[in-house]
């Protein structure tokens, strides 16, 4: 998932409009994931009671497409490396688009979770190739400028993707509920595809390189099968499929670590795990991750199905006041990393913490009858937590690797991210959807969660102090 930036000479071929006009392509292609990546949070108690598929159905609209995306995020790098970044990339939006839209045509629960799945391969597909051919069109001396573009731009787009999601359920324009939220993707995705054909420019690729498929492979069945398992396992008192799905995954991951042992191209270097930082950063990322995915759908499920509000209501009082948040704090916590290293770490941490122990006692203190000011001051200085999470913990794990090493550790993480966010759209929201009342569910969730984040607190010390100033 590495990228070089091309010599000035290539990059000067394409005039200064174009080069512009391709990151706009690419911002593109990187809002699209975002959105549909977190839009199912606000949809879900839509989706299931128009489909009836339960409890379970509500778990795997998020874990699906985080599942996907992280299993094939680092082969799809490799893909863009052997056959060349545009023809992936027009593969993966094209892809990306067409699944968009089985989602919103799905007629059961099989088929939207099938369709979700498709739609996070393609996206894994889509998004790896996103910055190897920005350093192919832009010279050295303005990629900054380029890179500085997707900070405003996501941000903008997570602070306004789930009112957009929410408006489109709540004032239904076409007739089609929820599902106008994937069908947009036509207009969305299809300008860009149409952009994308004739802006981008060709190239080759590597058609040496090596893609560890059966890595991948096993990466998927542990995952799956773990995920499984958690679902399955509450939902039907714990059946013996339960038990062998989470005793597969076992299987799995054991022959995963020895496929990445032995296997020429691994899909992660050995040698990163000999690194403590690194891997104490490794484990802190999931379970953090994992955490906030979790809190992210509750706080979802909470408002909608025990406080009554409409997915726009609940978009303005819960997601938005988060989303800000996370976009300060990353802007903050950008002249920060340098100053603070690993204790912005820290800092985001206890910021998470202070935000859901707050939303904990407001639910605790008033139960179904909890305000809304009360929800958006903690939701709030929880987004600020994890903003501050965000843009330092990865960071700050990468400290000590070799220059070798960088792209292997900085590849590995981003795919590990999404994999966190499945867990975590799993492991939490079984935990609300499995406890009577729905203020009860809240505060048990949110001590899981509070549970989580002071733990990774603990491995604060272990992760590198500072981190090199390119990967930041």
């Amino acid at each position: 998932m590495t990228s070089t930036l091309a010599p000035p000479s290539q990059a000067g071929a394409l005039s200064p409009a174009r080069r512009w006009a391709v990151l706009a392509v690419i911002l593109a292609a990187e809002v699209l994931d975002l959105i549909d990546a977190t839009i199912t949070n606000l949809a879900a108690p839509s989706i299931t009671a128009s489909l009836k598929g339960g409890p379970s159905l509500v778990q795997w609209l998020g874990a699906s497409y985080a599942l996907a995306l992280g299993v094939l995020l680092v082969v799809g790098g490799r893909l863009g490396d052997k056959y060349g970044r545009r023809r992936v990339f027009l593969t993966g939006l094209a892809g990306f688009t067409a699944a968009s839209v089985a989602c919103g045509l799905a007629v059961g629960p099989q088929t939207l979770i099938a369709a979700r799945l498709v739609q996070g391969a393609f996206g894994a597909l889509l998004i790896p190739q996103g910055f190897g051919i920005l350093g192919a069109v832009f010279p050295r001396d303005q990629i900054g400028k380029a890179f500085s573009a997707f900070g405003p731009v996501l941000g903008l787009s997570a602070v306004g993707g789930p009112i957009l999601a929410a408006t489109l359920i709540d004032t239904d324009p076409l007739g089609l509920g929820w599902r106008s939220m994937f069908l947009i993707n036509i207009v969305l995705g299809g300008a860009a595809l149409l952009a994308a054909h004739r802006l981008l420019p060709r190239d080759t690729g590597e058609r040496g390189t090596v893609i560890d498929a059966p890595g991948a492979l096993l990466l998927a069945g542990a995952m799956a099968t773990l995920l499984y398992g958690l679902i399955d396992g509450p939902a039907h008192d714990w059946r013996a499929v339960s038990w062998a799905a989470l005793g597969a995954a076992a299987v799995f991951f054991a022959l995963l670590t020895r496929r990445q042992a032995t296997a020429p191209h691994p899909l992660i270097q050995p040698s990163l795990f000999r690194n403590r930082g690194f891997v104490c950063g490794l484990v802190l990322g999931v379970a953090f991750f994992a955490a906030v995915a979790g809190l992210l759908y509750v706080v979802s499920l909470f408002l909608q199905g025990g406080l009554g509000y409409s997915p726009l209501r609940t978009a303005l009082t819960g997601s938005t006041p988060m989303a800000a948040g996370i976009v300060i704090a990353s802007i903050a916590c950008y002249r920060l990393i340098g100053r603070l290293g690993r204790t912005l770490v820290l800092i985001g941490l206890l910021t998470t913490l202070a935000g859901t122990a707050g939303l904990w006692a407001a639910v605790h203190t008033s139960g179904t009858a909890t305000g809304p000011a009360s929800i958006i001051a903690a939701t709030l200085v929880t987004g600020l937590g994890m903003g501050t999470c965000f843009g330092t913990v990865y960071d700050i794990t990468l400290g000590d690797v070799t220059p070798a090493e960088a792209g292997s550790g900085a590849g590995s993480l981003t795919a590990v991210q999404q994999l966190a966010n499945a867990l975590g759209a799993a492991a939490v929201t079984t935990v609300y959807l499995h406890t009577p009342g729905p203020a009860h569910a809240m505060t048990r969730s949110l001590l899981v969660v509070a549970g989580i984040t002071l733990g990774c607190c603990c491995l604060v010390r272990l992760l590198p102090r500072t981190a090199q100033p390119q990967h930041h």
